[in-house]
């Protein structure tokens, strides 16, 4: 037999295209709402808004709580299950959905890759609200289009329902099922965000630094000759540290990112002692420290690598990998100040605070509310730091989930500037 071309010694790739899930547990609906995430209910919105009979919606919820609905499979556009009823042999049940273009996922990944908050949420198993306002991720009602193969001409029968109920349980404990059903698999997506955070890395990268003077080794060794030329002046300190080697993948080495970690720290740690003489780490504590290394890192916790570096910082100090990109954008944003900002209120002086609500109502912003040293509305929020500088915070309206954004400022109505246009 002949080996297909390319495939001598290939390592088959997983798909993760098709999707197969075990038969969920019984349980009762708590509340009355069959799930228990805002999207896991959004999906159960759009099958009862579109239904023609309730009391098929009723019978199909009752048998999704009592276990009716045998394994699910998830592929993209489709979501097909066996569904038991009363008769001996389950019936084949599906749910049909429109996947998202190509113009819908370009608009979902630039609005993940410009937000750390998004990553973290989505590698938390959290979807925020905003990406669904970008994308339309979920279905709206009418999208969702079922098929049974009972005799029940029912739209949908209750056979569709309860394999619908179902699926909302599957979309509470993992998003990307919702992102699999629209078209995309999870390492697809996590591929493609990896990718485009690697080029915005690149274009962080320093210019090459110009030719360096040197002395001919001849004229150094030529112990006969001692009037030879002067060796050159000491370099000037360079602007910033270098970045590392990139590591090739060998299974027999250390692990690339720890010496890429090892590397930047030595890199960085040798520079502030070149240029002041200063250990940059050693007044730090270990989260802040924690903090620093992760700020350091390329990247935002996207690959393997760097999920295992977030995962492995945050609970060596009983924290969460959100808990730790939110750290990190804070120390972004403004170092040690800025991770202070973000983890103590404080009570200011009468002063620069005083003067920051009538400025912000001089500038057309007159709905922030005080509260120690921080002014809010339902979505953004300014925070005095103890250096006298103003950083600026954002938060999906209603959720007091806030993040660090934009550039510290000495002027309130700077700092809400540079937020509001990033």
């Amino acid at each position: 037999m002949t080996t297909p071309r390319g495939a001598r010694g290939a390592v088959p790739r997983h798909d993760d295209r098709r999707r197969s899930f075990p038969p969920v547990a019984p349980r009762e609906a708590p509340d009355g709402r069959f799930a228990a995430t805002w999207w896991g209910n959004a999906w159960v919105d759009a099958l009862e808004d579109t239904a023609l009979d309730p009391a098929r919606l009723a019978r199909g919820k009752a048998y999704a709580g009592r276990g009716h609905v045998d394994a699910i499979t998830v592929t993209p556009g489709r979501v097909v299950a066996y569904v038991h009823g009363s008769r001996p042999r389950p019936y084949r049940t599906e749910i049909r959905m429109r996947t998202l273009g190509d113009d819908g996922w370009e608009r979902f990944l630039d609005q993940v890759a410009a937000r750390p908050d998004h990553i973290a949420a989505l590698l938390d198993k959290d979807v925020p609200h905003a990406l669904e306002a970008v994308t339309g991720l979920l279905p709206a009602p009418g999208d969702l289009v079922p098929d049974c193969s009972c005799p029940d001409d029912g739209y949908p029968c209750k056979h569709a329902a309860a394999l619908c109920y179902q699926a909302a349980r599957l979309l509470d404990e993992d998003p990307f099922v919702l992102f699999l059903m629209r078209g995309r698999g999870e390492q697809e997506l996590l591929a493609e965000l990896t990718r485009r955070n690697a080029a915005l890395s690149a274009a962080e990268t320093t210019a090459a630094a110009p030719p360096m003077p040197s002395v001919p080794a001849r004229a150094v060794l030529d112990a006969a000759d001692r009037t030879g030329p002067a060796l050159p002046a000491p370099l000037p300190p360079p602007d910033r540290p270098g970045r590392p080697a990139v590591f090739p993948p060998d299974p027999h080495a250390p692990d690339p990112l720890a010496l890429d970690l090892l590397a930047s720290e030595a890199a960085v740690r040798a520079h502030a002692f070149l240029t002041t003489g200063q250990d940059p780490v050693a007044a730090l504590t270990p989260w802040q420290d924690a903090v620093r290394l992760a700020a350091a890192h390329p990247g935002s916790g996207l690959t393997a690598s760097t999920r295992a570096l977030y995962r492995d910082l945050a609970y060596a100090l009983d924290r969460t990998p959100t808990d730790l990109a939110r750290a990190v954008a804070a120390w972004r944003q403004g170092g040690a100040s800025g991770l202070s900002v973000l983890e103590e209120p404080w009570d200011p002086p009468a002063g620069p605070f005083d003067r920051a609500r009538p400025a912000l109502i001089a500038a057309d912003f007159p709905a922030f509310r005080p509260w120690r040293n921080r002014l809010s509305t339902e979505s953004l929020q300014l925070r005095l730091g103890r250096d006298g500088l103003w950083y600026g915070y954002e938060s999906d309206a209603g959720r007091e989930d806030w993040w660090p954004r934009g550039a510290p400022d000495l002027d309130p109505v700077g700092a809400l500037t540079d937020l509001l246009g990033r």
